[in-house]
């Protein structure tokens, strides 16, 4: 936990040392204001792994799903074509936000092995119960994407990112080195371009 805060703090200073820097202009507030609905999208988009694991766990279903990450993955770049984004910027967005939930599900899941069970609760339909709110997830995500392409091309850009997703743990009051904490950074990845 302290070597998470540790990283996000140094990743606050450069970001702040960075835009302060002469002949550095701060961002945008619109770019910043993107940037932080990114990673509330991301963060209720991570929230559902749990319902994911769940309804994985129960069934038996693999953690590893190739052709519906292919269908989100196309589906995003599709909406990102429409909206001007390159189409190799928003597949890798969508790829770093596959993989931090499945990071969140195989955590989740090795946990409730080692126990020996899951935590109650009623019976999760993937389909019908999560993947709309998915899907409102992917379209809060593809609304403030245009607003942080810019900040893709920029040296700051993984400290900017880094910064946005320490406030906003900070500001939920969730300690840096959880498994969600960490697969949000894990989604985070892809707003740099890899």
């Amino acid at each position: 936990m302290v070597r998470g805060c540790l990283l996000a703090c140094v990743a606050l200073g450069m970001a702040v040392i960075g835009m302060a820097s002469p002949g550095r202009a701060a961002p945008p507030a619109d770019t910043a204001d993107s940037l932080r609905a990114v990673v509330e999208a991301s963060a209720d988009r991570l929230a559902l792994a749990h319902q994911v694991a769940l309804s994985k766990w129960d069934s038996g279903a693999a953690v590893e799903d190739g052709g519906r990450e292919a269908v989100v993955i196309m589906s995003a770049v599709s909406q990102g074509e429409g909206q001007g984004l390159e189409r190799i910027w928003v597949a890798s967005v969508f790829r770093a936000q596959i993989e931090a939930n499945k990071l969140v599900q195989y955590g989740l899941i090795a946990d409730w092995a080692r126990s020996g069970a899951a935590p109650d609760h009623a019976p999760i339909d993937l389909v019908r119960d999560v993947r709309p709110q998915l899907d409102t997830a992917q379209k809060a995500l593809m609304a403030a994407l245009p607003g942080v392409a810019p900040l893709r091309t920029r040296k700051t850009c993984r400290a900017e990112v880094a910064a946005a997703v320490n406030d906003y743990l900070y500001r939920r009051q969730l300690p840096a080195g959880t498994l969600d904490a960490i697969a949000l950074d894990r989604a985070m990845v892809g707003v740099c371009g890899g």
